[in-house]
């Protein structure tokens, strides 16, 4: 035991490391973080298997079979968490209440209002990055965000645009859209 011990740890346990990076390299591109942690995992795997270890095959190969699974249950762990996370967001544009007219993003207390900040210039003054944004909306986007800027209700805009509870709220995805407003950032 103590020539395995001294095999796998000789040189900062390079040879374990290179056991852990040959595994981890089929989950593809890891943090240096994530990968320490990885590491520290392969250090109790080891303690186990070392305990465990009954010559019935090669020792290689049982450490190697028992880190895989491990780090195989290690990683289906953290994407459940990321998934659970990803399933509590909530998107700003989210309707709420029975109307569904009202969106979780019009609830928010705050004076900072993107369609104003947009529409409150003149063309003239528009940036560079502004005029690229304005010219990626249609001509319907456009006068939705206009009319909201105003400080009409969907309602009012719907009615006064003569247009559907679809069309305004695909119209405020894309005046929202990440693809659309990154030119600003």
């Amino acid at each position: 035991m103590e020539q395995i011990l001294s095999r796998y740890y000789a040189d900062n346990a390079g040879k374990l490391r290179g056991m852990v990076d040959k595994i981890l390299a089929r989950f593809g591109g890891l943090a240096d973080k994530d990968r320490d942690d990885f590491y520290s995992l392969a250090n109790e795997v080891f303690v186990d298997v070392m305990k465990k270890y009954d010559n019935a095959q090669s020792f290689e190969c049982f450490l190697y079979s028992c880190l895989s699974n491990r780090m195989k249950t290690e990683m289906t762990r953290r994407n459940r968490e990321k998934r659970r996370a990803e399933r509590m967001t909530v998107s700003l544009d989210m309707p709420v209440g029975e109307n569904e007219e009202t969106t979780v993003g019009d609830m928010l207390v705050g004076n900072f209002d993107m369609e104003r900040e947009v529409l409150e210039k003149d063309e003239e003054m528009y940036s560079r990055r502004m005029l690229l944004y304005l010219g990626r909306l249609s001509g319907l986007q456009k006068e939705v965000l206009r009319l909201k800027t105003e400080g009409y209700s969907p309602d009012e805009i719907r009615n006064m645009l003569r247009i559907s509870r679809k069309q305004y709220a695909d119209c405020k995805a894309a005046i929202h859209a990440y693809r659309n407003i990154s030119i600003l950032l």
